[in-house]
Formats: structure tokens, sequence, C-alpha cells
């Protein structure tokens, strides 16, 4: 008898270890299910182009915007991300449309007696669901991005026609490694044999790690942000950029439904790397790259990014939860104009956040929550720990409750911001 789709999501939450619930017990430190998945179902990940994105932020961004681009050329494009926030739908696109629930459905049923074999992890099983997927629409190119790391992350089967590696900062330390030149090796371990390697940022003490692997792979490196050179305008709170090549102006000001500062660290990246594709023989005009770029949000779903839910208050929401996350979403509050400034922040539980706590501005009001997830922090021990951060609030443990109580404290001059965790923002009704 077939499932539903509600009960097919049940089985994989239920049976499948799944890392956004319980963190680092949920990794496999291997590809091996991976490529048994694989080539179970006849090898989907060699039968379509594609582009690999990795890096500690801006990599879901920069994924989006590869595929909006590429979208408004014409292609057919397929998008694979994670986590989802609210639809686990949202990780498996084609043209910015969510695979057909009857999709996963089916494809679940075929893949139990695999399951049940390999005994693979959740995201192990939703990689190649998404290749398999692809195949079955015929797509032109994929734009993958990984999930955690990159050498052993499971996307990591593909042989792109590029990769591109954004920002690396400090984020999952317990997995990836204590230092920043660990951590970036991680990300490095999707550089290919001959496959040419777009750095968005080049950040002194690291650029030595990813030089030194394309070095050993013969593969061409290119550090974007040597090449494109990107000035940010902020006129009442409002992003713009302009964004120079060799002195000459490439794109003149262009705003991006992204609004988040941060932006400007990753469209660099993403213009470096649809140049190298043109120069494989993809055709995306300026016109098409530009629509691409300001209707990125419009054209793949993206959520989540210094998202604005409504101006009085001026209500904002991201998913920047590590250290170089939080610091740009504090510089943009501090961009804002506003009388008060109330926090809805939630964390997980599993990651060193005295850092992150004291990044926060101390003159806010805090309310202090937790997502329904076993990673979840207790909002009662987040409390304690902004405390000797000196941030100072309540405890409203539900993240729409918490909103609630902000947005009735708040005035049209002020300014509420939800986030600290991608789960928190993941459960805010009106997203």
């Amino acid at each position: 008898m077939s499932q539903t789709y509600a009960e097919t999501l049940q089985y994989l939450y239920t049976n499948l270890p799944m890392f956004q619930r319980i963190g680092a017990a949920a990794l496999k430190n291997d590809l091996t299910n991976t490529l048994k998945l694989c080539e179970a179902l006849g090898n989907p990940q060699k039968k379509f182009k594609s582009i690999h994105v990795a890096g500690t932020n801006g990599k879901g961004s920069t994924s989006h915007m590869l595929a909006s681009v590429f979208q408004s050329a014409g292609y057919k494009t397929g998008l694979y991300t994670s986590p989802h926030l609210k639809e686990f739908t949202e990780r498996i696109r084609v043209n910015g449309a969510e695979i057909e629930k009857s999709f996963v459905v089916d494809f679940v049923e075929r893949v139990k007696p695999l399951i049940a074999q390999i005994e693979p992890s959740f995201f192990e099983i939703t990689v190649v669901m998404a290749f398999d997927y692809f195949v079955f629409c015929g797509i032109d190119i994929a734009i993958v991005e990984v999930g955690l790391g990159g050498r052993l992350d499971s996307t990591n089967v593909i042989l792109p026609e590029l990769s591109v590696i954004t920002n690396i900062g400090w984020d999952h330390k317990d997995i990836l490694g204590d230092t920043l030149e660990k951590i970036a090796a991680e990300k490095a371990g999707i550089i290919k044999p001959n496959v040419p390697v777009v750095i968005s940022e080049r950040q002194p003490g690291i650029d030595k790690v990813f030089l030194d692997r394309a070095k050993k792979q013969k593969a061409t490196l290119f550090f974007a942000s040597e090449e494109y050179h990107v000035e940010q305008r902020v006129v009442d709170g409002h992003v713009t950029l302009e964004v120079l090549r060799d002195r000459e102006v490439l794109l003149n000001e262009i705003t991006l439904p992204l609004q988040g500062f941060y932006q400007r660290r990753n469209i660099a990246g993403v213009l470096k790397a649809v140049n190298l594709m043109r120069g494989m023989g993809w055709t995306i005009t300026s016109q098409q790259l530009r629509q691409g770029l300001e209707q990125v949000v419009q054209q793949t779903g993206l959520k989540g990014r210094w998202q604005i839910l409504s101006q009085h208050p001026l209500t904002v929401c991201d998913t920047g939860h590590n250290v170089d996350g939080i610091h740009e979403v504090v510089r943009q509050i501090g961009a804002q104009t506003y009388r008060k400034l109330f926090m809805v922040i939630g964390m997980v539980k599993d990651k060193d956040i005295r850092d992150v706590l004291a990044l926060l501005p101390k003159d806010a009001n805090y309310y202090f929550c937790q997502a329904k997830i076993p990673r979840a922090l207790d909002a009662g021990s987040l409390s304690d720990m902004a405390l000797a951060a000196g941030l100072t609030g309540k405890v409203v443990v539900d993240v729409n409750e918490a909103l609630g109580e902000a947005r009735k404290q708040a005035t049209k001059e002020d300014m509420i911001f939800i986030g600290g965790s991608t789960f928190v923002v993941a459960e805010i009704n009106d997203l």
C-alpha cells in the first residue's frame, strides 16, 4: 500500500539519522553509502552537468544566485540546497519549482530496500534523490550546495564543470577542525582534478590551503575578490551595489533582493563563476546576468537572508548563526534607523556560542526562545549565558510567541530582529 507524502516524510525523519535534528551523530565519515546508492540507481550523478558550491558562509546565497542567472539565460536549472526552512521540497528545485511530492513518495518507495541494506543518513538519501530527480527532469545544469564541509560531504560524488568556495569562517569546529586552515582544507576537498575553482574571497593565511590543493589536483584557481571590486551604498537602510572589473563598471546600481551586507562578499564569486562558464560555451548575456541577480528570490524561492517581514516596526530575520554571519548581521542592524531594538534569539546546544553572544548589541531588549528540534539550546540556559555576556531579556520558549511579545512592546519606530539559528527562522509563521 503506497504511503502519503506526510507518511513518507515521517518515515525519513524517524528511520534516518538527520544532522539538523541530532547533530554530529548523523554524519558518516566517508562517501561509501552515497556511492552505493548512486550505483544502485544507475549513477545519476554522472548524467548532468553541475557547479559545486562550498564554504562556511554564503554558499546558499551563492548557489541561489547562480541558479537564478542560469534560469534567466534559458537553461533548465536544478538546485540542491540544505537545510530546508518550511518544507522538505525546498531542498530540490528545477527552475525554481520545488520537487513534486509524488516524486518524493515514489523515490522513497523505490529505495526502501536500499535503505534497509545500506542504512544511509537522511542527508545521503536527499542528495541521491536530488540527483535522480535532476536526471528525470532532463536538466541542463545543476547548482549543488555542499551540506557540511566538502571533502566527505555526500554531494562530493559529482564531477562538476566548476567548483566555487565562498568565505571560510568558524563553524562546526568539532567536526571540521579547530583552526581555519583545517576548516579550509575540508572545504578544499571539493577541488577536483582539472576542474577550475573560484575562491570568492582571498583570506590571508587560508589562501595557501586552496593554492596547494589546486596545484595537487592540477585545477586552475581564481580568487574572485582580486578581479572584482564591489562598492556598497546604503541609503535609508537600502543597499545597492556597483561592481567594477579592471577599473571599469561591470554592474551599475544593482539592487539585490538579498539585502544583506554580506552579499558583497558573495557577488564577486558569482560573477567570476559566470564568466568562466561563458568561456566553456554557456551563453549568458549581461542582461540575463542582471535579471538573474535582481530576481533571485522570485526565481528560486530563497528565504531567510536579511528578509524583511514588515516595515513598521521594521522586522527582519536572518539565518546567520556563526561568528562571521552574526558579525555581518550586527553591522547591518547598526546601519538601520530605529528607536528601540528587540532581538528574538535562539541557538543550538552543540556549539560554543560565547563568541557569538559577545557580538550581539547590549542595548537591545532580548527574547530568548528555542526551536522545536532536539539540537535546540534550552531557552533558559541561553538566557543565563547571555546574561553573562551582558545581554538581558526574558525567556519565551516558543519562537512565534516570543515574536508576538516583541511586537506588543515595539512601536512603529522600533526594530525587531529574529535569528541566531536557521531553525529559529524556520519556525516563523509569517516567513
